[in-house]
């Protein structure tokens, strides 16, 4: 991006793109259908709805829900007048939403009464939630006033207002706080603001080729910068049609893409391995794909190759980003080989520099191994509330050390090939080991746990852990899976156990994880 680049705010960005766009669709959910102008519209109306709620600008305002059209517009409405997004996961568990809900300050919650036989209200029952005033149910579910009261109750302020209110939003306000889990256990507040973050998918929706002739399917979940960021507000940036999917079900996104001539397909490398081995998939026309954007695990050539001579994308890129960069740190280019898209998440984005440097911070020859680093626009302004980390984690210059290792070769293209940190990546989610381990040692009967990522077809890695019980306690395999279970979302329960007298140390007192993951490797052959 040149220096002449004019930062804007996401209530700016909405307006322009109505009035840009106009009548092309933006938005199809099920019966619904909006235009840009009545997703402009409707973004107003919200906003009407937060002010007459006592929405202030930087207060926080949180949402639980699936993929649905009316998470888009709360987000927008919130944002327009100076509220600050918290997405929630959906596969939290009750202690898992309060704890988010909490240390953000949320003030009203948006969410729906049932979603995949999950009833999200009620898992918040017996939490203590003293900052939380009111929760608002999208989908007409009981648990809180309706979304339609929710906007009714808006109509009393005038249209002016919301206008007058974006107009004191600048590109430097805060416009999420998206929250990742950390080493210590307890996920961190990630702020970003509204400028970088449009800057980062101009940027990305630019590299990638996304198009105002685009229908996206937006499979990755809203919760996640891959399913907002780089999934409706990139289409919103683009003026393409974004078609939010609830909950992935295989056949019906076969369906889909044949029906609304789907183009445009993110996510994970499984989604496409699972579009490929669809028995049935030649019954489908699939002849209007072509899109791919991808990341979160490697991408093996063959399927590069797949994707593009089987499901016929003409474009097939990969990323690399994390929830401190707005969502993208590097990317490949769309006249990238497979062979690089393969072996490479990308190269740094324009605006941005990536570096790979050695233990005391000194950049390493290309080809050699170190830690990511990277500079930009699109680093976070901190953790909510947390200096001490974000101290630790950008240096006074400016440079946010990612605790990913990588390769880079004479090009500038990266290869992730460890994580200091020892996250592991499962069906696209980041899994940190001691969050797991943290719950697990509150189950009855648990000394000690340790956690670790292994290998798995679909999913790419699971967690796989190890525990220690205290004497004279019986627990086995299934009781701690199951238990897990009913304490944590489901991507971070552990699919295997195993049991040891006492864990592989250091003189410091630290678990060897390196010599377990060596023994998880013996016992799977």
């Amino acid at each position: 991006m040149p220096d002449s680049y004019q930062p804007r705010t996401l209530p700016q960005l909405v307006a322009e793109a109505a009035a840009q766009h106009g009548d092309r669709t933006a938005i199809t959910d099920g019966d619904v259908q909006l235009s840009y102008t009545g997703l402009d519209a409707a973004r107003v109306e919200a906003g009407r709805a937060f002010i007459a709620a006592g929405l202030e600008k930087g207060d926080r305002i949180a949402i639980w829900a699936p993929n649905i059209y009316q998470w888009i517009i709360a987000a927008l409405g919130a944002q327009s007048v100076g509220g600050v997004l918290v997405p929630l996961n959906t596969r939290m568990k009750g202690a898992e939403a309060a704890y988010v809900l909490n240390a953000s300050g949320a003030r009203l919650l948006f969410t729906v009464g049932e979603f995949l036989g999950v009833n999200y209200p009620a898992l918040l029952e017996g939490q203590s939630l003293p900052a939380l005033e009111s929760t608002v149910m999208l989908d007409g579910g009981l648990g809180g006033p309706a979304w339609e009261d929710f906007l009714a109750a808006g109509e009393a302020i005038a249209a002016g207002e919301v206008a007058a209110r974006a107009a004191q939003v600048v590109p430097d306000d805060v416009l999420d706080i998206l929250y990742t889990s950390g080493t210590t256990g307890n996920p961190k507040g990630v702020v970003t603001c509204h400028g970088q973050n449009i800057r980062t998918f101009e940027n990305w929706s630019a590299t990638v080729g996304l198009r105002a002739d685009d229908n996206y399917l937006v499979i990755n979940p809203f919760f996640h910068s891959f399913g907002y960021k780089a999934g409706w507000l990139a289409a919103i940036i683009r003026g393409a049609h974004i078609l939010p999917v609830r909950s992935f079900d295989l056949d019906e996104v076969l369906a889909q893409i044949a029906r609304d001539r789907i183009s445009m397909i993110p996510g994970p490398p499984t989604i496409y391995q699972s579009l490929l081995a669809h028995p049935r998939r030649h019954e489908f026309d699939l002849s209007s794909l072509r899109l791919a954007v991808t990341g979160a695990a490697p991408v093996p050539v063959a399927l590069v190759d797949q994707m593009r001579g089987e499901l016929g994308f003409e474009v097939v890129v990969t990323a690399y980003g994390l929830t401190e960069s707005c969502g993208v740190v590097s990317i490949c280019r769309a006249d990238d080989s497979a062979e690089r898209i393969s072996h490479s998440s990308g190269r740094a984005m324009d605006g941005v520099e990536m570096k790979c440097v050695d233990s005391e911070g000194n950049t390493v020859a290309p080809g050699a191994e170190g830690e990511i680093w990277f500079r930009g626009f699109n680093v976070m302004r901190g953790y909510l509330d947390n200096p001490e980390e974000t101290h630790k984690t950008i240096t006074e210059d400016g440079w946010l050390k990612t605790g990913d290792v990588g390769v880079m070769d004479e090009d500038g293209y990266v290869r992730i090939t460890d994580r200091i940190k020892d996250m592991f990546i499962v069906g696209g989610f980041n899994t940190y080991p001691a969050e797991i381990e943290n719950i697990l040692c509150s189950m009855p009967g648990v000394a000690r746990a340790a956690v670790i990522g292994v290998p798995d077809e679909r999913m790419g890695e699971v967690a796989h852990a190890y525990i220690v019980v205290e004497a004279g306690v019986d627990i086995d395999e299934a009781a701690v899976i199951a238990w897990s279970r009913e304490q944590m979302a489901n991507y971070k329960v552990p699919r295997s156990v195993g049991f040891l007298q006492e864990f592989p140390m250091n003189a410091g007192g630290k678990i060897l994880k390196n010599k377990l993951r060596d023994l998880a490797a013996e016992e799977s052959r």
